[in-house]
C-alpha cells in the first residue's frame, strides 16, 4: 500500500535520500524545496507532512505552508530537537509526529524512531509504512528518548564512518598501501555489520573471533579499556546538542 497525498519539505542529504527511497518503493511525493525551485504546488491539501529542514529554520522554512495544512494533516518532523509541543503551536488542528531516520535509509537500510502522543490508528499505521521503505522502525515510549536516539542510531553512522577512517590509518601506519588499507577496512565493517545483524549476540560473536593469547585478544586489550567510556562521553554530547536544539527551536 502507498500513501497518497505525502509532501517532503526539504531535500537535503537526509531528505533528498528519502526521497529516493520513496520513489523507488512506488511512492508519488510532493517536494517542495525552494532552494531547488521546487514550490508548493497551486492547489490540494496534503495528507501527510515530512519536515526535512535544518532546526534553526524550521519555522522561516514551513511559512511558505501558509494556510495549505488542513485539519486531516499529519504533520512528521525529522529534525534533531524540535519537541511536538513547538510543532503543535505551529501547526493548530494537525496531527504532529517525529521520527528519527539514519543515513542507511538511503540504502534501504536505516532505522527511524518513532513518536507521537496523539495520532491515531491509521496514522500510525501510515507512519510505519512511509519509513519502512527506508528499512526498520521503532515506535518509542517517550518524547525524551529521541535525544539519546539521536545520539546513537541518528549521529551513529557518522561513528562508524570514523572508525572505518581510523582502521584504515592504523592498517596503513602497519605498512599497508593506503588504497588497500582503506579496502580491507570498509570491507570488514560492511562484513562485521551483516553478522551483527542476525540472531547472535554481539558479545558471543566477538568471543568467537577472539582466540585466547592471540593476535585479536592483543588487539582488544589496547581498544577496550577505553572504548566504552569513550562512546558514552561521545553520545552523551550528542544528546545534550539535542537538547540544547531544543531550547533554540
Amino acid at each position: 500500500m502507498s500513501p497518497t497525498g505525502l509532501w517532503l519539505i526539504g531535500a537535503g542529504n537526509m531528505g533528498g535520500a528519502l526521497l529516493r527511497r520513496w520513489v523507488g518503493a512506488g511512492f508519488d511525493p510532493v517536494v517542495v524545496d525552494p532552494r531547488l525551485g521546487q514550490a508548493v504546488p497551486p492547489s490540494g491539501t496534503p495528507e501527510t507532512v515530512v519536515l526535512a529542514v535544518k532546526p534553526q529554520v524550521w519555522q522561516a522554512a514551513t511559512a511558505i505552508l501558509g494556510e495549505r495544512l488542513g485539519t486531516g494533516t499529519l504533520v512528521v518532523s525529522i529534525m534533531a530537537g524540535v519537541p511536538l509541543a513547538a510543532l503543535a503551536e505551529r501547526f493548530p488542528g494537525a496531527s504532529v509526529a517525529r521520527a528519527m531516520p539514519n543515513m542507511p535509509a538511503a540504502v534501504g537500510l536505516g532505522v527511524t524512531g518513532l513518536f507521537s502522543a496523539m495520532a491515531t490508528p491509521a496514522e500510525r499505521e501510515r507512519l510505519g509504512i512511509i519509513f519502512a521503505a527506508t528499512g526498520t522502525t521503532e515506535w518509542l515510549d517517550a518524547e525524551a528518548d529521541f535525544d539519546a536516539l539521536t545520539a546513537v542510531s541518528g549521529s551513529g553512522p557518522a561513528y562508524v564512518f570514523a572508525f572505518i577512517e581510523a582502521l584504515a590509518a592504523a592498517g596503513e601506519a602497519a605498512g599497508l598501501a593506503t588504497a588497500l588499507a582503506m579496502r580491507l577496512a570498509k570491507a570488514t565493517v560492511a562484513g562485521a555489520a551483516g553478522m551483527a545483524a542476525g540472531e547472535t549476540a554481539p558479545a558471543d560473536l566477538r568471543a568467537a573471533v577472539t582466540s585466547p593469547n592471540g593476535t585479536t585478544a592483543a588487539g582488544l586489550a589496547v581498544l577496550l579499556p577505553g572504548l566504552t567510556p569513550l562512546l558514552r562521553e561521545t553520545v552523551a554530547a550528542a544528546a545534550t546538542r539535542s537538547r540544547d536544539l531544543a531550547q533554540i527551536a
